[in-house]
């Protein structure tokens, strides 16, 4: 049985063992929250390339006690180009190869707009120690996870003939066996570049400048313009307010409004035990509530048609809840998007708390790696709408729908969580279902590997289901079905499906406390 990991120095949380280590390690040093971030999220770049890399987008809930959240949205836009001409002839954008990469790259902006945030706390440590650990892990190599054989293997039609796919992810153009290993060469040099030159260089430098000409000919609509216009940008994050805690999340365009919707629907259906049929119940029909707000409404934040913080609103919540049969559930399904990604948190020392999400969309996203830098692109704007008329239509210089959204909760007696997951659809129930459980009196690492269920479809799946994990009572099961819902129980105790979630608490005393999931490679690593 796992049990939540406590430290008193640091502590950091990511679905690759290796990644929360390079994380500890800048703590160890005397890095903050932020610079341990950096650090980690350039390593599983490096270590976990199936699920996220520096050619992706970037989200960021930073929390410096006595101080308001600070969100960055390092998100990036649709190509100048990019627009319904572009792909005259085709009903969709293509999911993979280079007309897949449609969308700037943000998440290097991101990590240099939370550097620039954090620039007061402390003596800052050089760019080349954040990133040193990624270098080594990419030019001395990595060993490839079960995770990345399988989802190599799973996709490996789809994917074998992208343009430098092959070359950086199959070995003689098979897929790695689980266990051995892989370099990234390039990546390594990249990584090394962008320490010496700094991060800007990714979009107005010397790199800028190879991977536009490099995106140019091999088909993509993004310019040098387009990146050198990119810049990552600090929001202000959505919050609502459940009993003694305050939740933050990300505005759209993430679905972060989902996220926190469900929590404060469910929280008006006074269940008061975790795990019976109340419980899942009412958190699945609090997502449909959430999810048909979502659809309507998240889109570039520039064209959202209503102020998302209004939906949580409490008179809001009470109505959404009211529409919540206790005994029913709604007819379902809606339309659901895949989706692939990495969070990772933080606590450091001086209580700093960090919520990190990072992500190529889809499994290796658009599958393109540019030859001379390494860094794989990803295909988030095949979320765009080749219908004018759709609340998605792709425009030049928009941006896309993102799934991604990181968690923070602030408690009235000082308790500081950090939480969330990777897993497309499932990131807000997953959310959900962890953040309950602690509130009804779940330990930490108890909320992470209890069994998870999953509406809608993530990885690829087509059915949008009730997915359970087999680890649910027989009893339980009969329930739901008798309810309504239309269930489908997996063969896995622990499903990948069910995405890689965790979770950092920092209690008034100062003690940290941590949980990883057994679903992921991942672990929690303390000082």
């Amino acid at each position: 049985m796992l049990k939540s990991t406590h430290a008193t120095r640091g502590i950091f949380v990511a679905p690759h063992h290796l990644a929360a280590q390079a994380g500890r390690d800048v703590l160890k040093a005397g890095g903050n929250a932020v610079e341990a971030m950096v650090a980690a999220a350039a390593s599983i770049a490096v270590v976990y390339p199936h699920m996220n890399a520096i050619g992706g987008d970037g989200f960021w809930l930073i929390h410096e006690p006595g101080k308001a959240p600070v969100a960055i949205d390092a998100c990036g836009s649709s190509a100048a180009l990019a627009d319904r001409e572009f792909y005259a002839g085709l009903e969709a954008i293509p999911s993979r190869g280079p007309t897949a990469a449609l969308t700037v790259a943000g998440t290097i902006g991101g990590w240099a707009k939370a550097l620039e945030v954090a620039s007061g706390w402390g003596t800052p440590l050089p760019l080349h120690d954040l990133l040193a650990e990624a270098i080594s892990q990419a030019r001395n190599g990595i060993v490839v996870s079960r995770s990345q054989a399988h989802l190599t293997r799973v996709k490996f039609d789809e994917l074998k003939d992208v343009p430098g796919f092959a070359d950086v992810y199959l070995s003689d153009g098979q897929v790695p066996a689980e266990g051995s290993l892989m370099k990234q060469t390039a990546l390594g040099d990249t990584l090394a570049h962008l320490a010496e030159k700094g991060l800007d260089d990714f979009y107005r430098g010397e790199l800028a400048t190879r991977m536009a000409a490099e995106l140019e000919q091999l088909g993509s609509p993004l310019r040098l313009a387009d990146l050198q216009a990119y810049q990552a940008q600090v929001v202000t994050p959505l919050q609502v307010r459940l009993g003694d805690a305050t939740l933050y999340n990300m505005p759209p365009p993430t679905q972060g409004l989902a996220s926190l919707l469900i929590l404060g629907v469910f929280e008006r259906l006074k269940v008061a035990e975790a795990e019976g049929f109340a419980h899942v119940h009412g958190l699945v029909e609090s997502t449909k509530q959430a999810f048909m707000i979502r659809d309507r409404v998240v889109t570039d934040p520039r064209r959202v048609p209503a102020d998302p913080q209004g939906f949580l609103a409490p008179e809001n919540l009470d109505a959404l809840a009211a529409a919540v049969d206790p005994e029913r559930a709604l007819e379902w399904p809606r339309p659901t998007s895949p989706g692939d990604t990495i969070w990772m948190g933080c606590i450091d020392s001086e209580g700093r708390a960090v919520s990190f999400i990072q992500s190529v969309y889809w499994e290796f996203g658009s599958g393109m790696v540019l030859p001379s830098s390494g860094v794989a692109w990803q295909n988030r704007g095949i979320s765009f709408s080749l219908d004018p008329a759709a609340l998605q239509a792709l425009e030049p210089g928009r941006k896309p729908f993102h799934t991604l959204n990181p968690a923070l909760a602030l408690f009235d007696d000082g308790r500081v969580l950090s939480y969330g997951t990777m897993g497309g659809e499932g990131q807000p129930q997953t959310q959900a279902a962890l953040f309950s459980r602690y509130r009804l009196g779940s330990d930490l690492q108890a909320a992470i590997t209890a069994p998870r269920w999953l509406l809608g479809r993530t990885w690829g799946d087509v059915s949008t289901s009730l997915k359970l994990e087999n680890r649910f009572s027989a009893e339980l099961v009969e329930q739901l079905r008798a309810a309504g819902h239309v269930i489908e129980v997996l063969d896995e105790a622990f499903s990948d499906t069910m995405g890689h979630a965790g979770a950092l608490l920092r209690h008034p005393s100062g003690v940290l406390e941590g949980a990883a999931d057994p679903r992921s490679d991942g672990s929690v690593c303390g000082l």
